[in-house]
């Protein structure tokens, strides 16, 4: 009877690269709506 060596890493792959993505939507959207903001209200502070 033979077994093979469980990774406990590899295993982890999947699910961690998902929770790497959802980090990036929580930073990322944020982020990308206050930068949004930030050029409109530029845009009306040097237009008038």
């Amino acid at each position: 009877m033979t077994t093979s060596p469980r990774n406990p890493e590899s295993e982890a792959g999947p699910r961690r690269g998902g929770l790497i993505a959802l980090a990036y939507v929580w930073v990322g959207a944020p982020l990308a709506y206050g930068l949004y903001e930030l050029v409109l209200k530029a845009k009306q502070l040097f237009t008038g």
